[in-house]
């Protein structure tokens, strides 16, 4: 690929975020990086891919939504409830994952920064107005603000220590089942915005590769504040594909070339189809629970053949990035 694609859009970024880039440019359209999300201290989607394949996929995903400051604990049900407590203390597994040098990337089901009740993420459970979180002095915004400077003190580490973090924030943009995309394109696009600004300029955090998460090309904030183009496919059950049709139409929504990643999958791509079709996915990363955990949508013989493939890096053909 283009040299030009492993160039981070933070100027300022730090090696370990050049390291990164540059090897998964490198790897593209001849392998791609095998991922899973995690969200509990149990990580039992990690444990079941050992289990089956003996190996360990080279990405993994953790959540953040537990860390949400505005968690409304006393209008809440069982099912939110369950959610947020299994997914305390997570992010002492990715600090464990850190320190054998695997590859993270963090998702934030942020729980609406004001007002809203149990998966406030949701649009329909919150009233918050993202349109007014973007003008500067509402009370929105302030709101926004804040949730966004608590969630920069939880990064910190990340950069200090110089760990690379794939950062998706905003996923589904371009969907109006999030607080942050019911508002339309220009609202999820200055969200987008106003965080990259605050997090380069006023926080620091230089370790951030920025993933644009949302195939709509009226949603994309812009090619200088965003590294990676994304987009989550939850395509048939045990339909193994390249997913091309997916990945060209994610790459119109801008015509400078970028590193091209499956943000979540529900079903696992074939890495022979993307190899021999000459697809530039650079990795994936299959969604949680029953999505790995039972046979539902892959059979584990086709998640061994996926981690046995030429075409696949798994944890242990992955080398030192950071």
């Amino acid at each position: 690929m283009s040299d030009k694609i492993a160039v981070p859009c933070n100027a300022r970024a730090q090696e370990c975020v050049k390291n990164v880039m540059q090897y998964l440019s490198d790897i593209t359209y001849s392998q791609i990086i095998t991922g899973q999300h995690t969200q509990t201290m149990e990580q039992e989607e990690l444990h079941y891919i050992e289990a089956v394949t003996g190996k360990q996929p080279a990405l993994l995903g953790f959540e953040l939504l537990s860390y949400s400051p505005n968690i409304n604990y006393a209008d809440t049900d069982a099912e939110c409830m369950k959610e947020v407590e299994k997914n305390y203390g997570t992010l002492k597994r990715a600090w464990e994952w850190a320190e054998v040098k695997g590859l993270i990337t963090f998702t934030w089901h942020w729980f609406s920064p004001l007002g809203g009740r149990s998966k406030s993420f949701f649009a329909e459970n919150t009233d918050f107005d993202a349109a007014k979180a973007v003008i500067n002095g509402t009370p929105e915004n302030r709101a926004f603000l804040s949730d966004l400077d608590v969630m920069a003190g939880i990064l910190r580490p990340f950069a200090d220590k110089g760990v690379p973090i794939l950062w998706r924030p905003f996923h589904e943009g371009d969907g109006n089942w999030f607080w942050w995309g019911v508002k339309g394109a220009e609202t999820v696009k200055r969200l987008y915005r106003l965080m990259y600004e605050r997090y380069t300029t006023v926080h620091g955090l230089h370790n951030l590769i920025w993933v644009w998460n949302a195939p709509a090309a009226e949603c994309y904030p812009g090619d200088d504040v965003v590294d990676v183009i994304s987009r989550d496919i939850y395509s048939a059950a045990h339909c193994h594909t390249s997913q091309r049709e997916n990945y060209d139409d994610l790459i119109k929504i801008t015509s400078t070339p970028k590193l091209v990643l499956i943000g979540e999958t529900g079903t696992l791509p074939s890495a022979k189809a993307i190899a021999e079709e000459g697809i530039g996915w650079a990795s994936y990363m299959t969604w949680s629970h029953e999505f790995c955990t039972s046979e539902k949508f892959n059979t584990n013989a086709v998640l061994r053949e996926m981690y046995d493939s030429p075409f696949a890096v798994t944890k242990e053909k992955l080398p030192v990035l950071y």
